[in-house]
């Protein structure tokens, strides 16, 4: 693949196996809102991670750990439900970072632009943090036919269906360009790590195409 970026190793090599809280804060945040404490209480118990509930992680956070919490959702309800979860999870991330992260000014300037420009100047800023969600996997991105964002070795990718299921990862993605690129930006799994694949492939499209 093309137009390779910096890999997430390479931004920080102390927090190559962390990845940010917000992998589980939100979705600590949506089991609630959905009324599901019970629930969020047998997932985060089944991932040996039950203490976040009472104290939730305010650093980096261990990248097995986060893979575990992510498991053990898909485990313990119908897929559908988990895929409903885990998107309204990572949609909250995106916002997340869109409130916190990102400035306003140059999130101002990023919807200024056009789609391209702005594309590219997202994905510059997103390989420059992406070791906050790949850990130890390696990130980067491609703008050819349609824009592919990569994350090979994705230390959180689990094989949930026969198909791609980073739904999370999928979640973030969009709220991200959406928000800041074109507001009708769709992205969609087309190749997973968790099912033999190089590595997980994002494609995102502008518009109807």
């Amino acid at each position: 693949m093309s137009g390779l970026s910096a890999s997430s190793t390479d931004a920080s090599s102390e927090a190559a196996h962390r990845i940010g809280p917000n992998a589980v804060l939100q979705l600590i945040e949506t089991l609630h809102d959905h009324q599901e404490d019970a629930l969020a209480g047998d997932v985060f118990r089944r991932a040996g991670a039950g203490a976040w509930l009472l104290e939730p992680p305010e650093e980096m956070i261990g990248q097995e750990d986060v893979a575990r919490v992510h498991g053990a959702l898909w485990d313990l309800v119908p897929i559908d439900v988990a895929r409903d979860r885990a998107r309204e999870a990572g949609l909250r991330t995106g916002d997340y970072i869109l409130a916190h992260r990102i400035p306003k000014p140059a999130q101002t300037l990023l919807r200024l632009l056009p789609a391209p420009l702005a594309a590219r100047a997202l994905c510059k800023a997103i390989s420059a943090h992406a070791w906050t969600f790949a850990g130890s996997g390696e990130f980067d991105y491609a703008f050819e036919d349609v824009l592919r964002l990569r994350i090979t070795a994705n230390p959180i990718a689990l094989r949930h269906s026969p198909q791609p299921d980073c739904v999370w990862h999928v979640a973030v993605f969009e709220r991200l360009f959406s928000r800041l690129v074109h507001p009708e930006t769709h992205v969609i799994e087309v190749a997973c790590t968790a099912l033999g694949d190089p590595a997980c492939v994002f494609e995102v499209r502008f518009g109807t195409a």
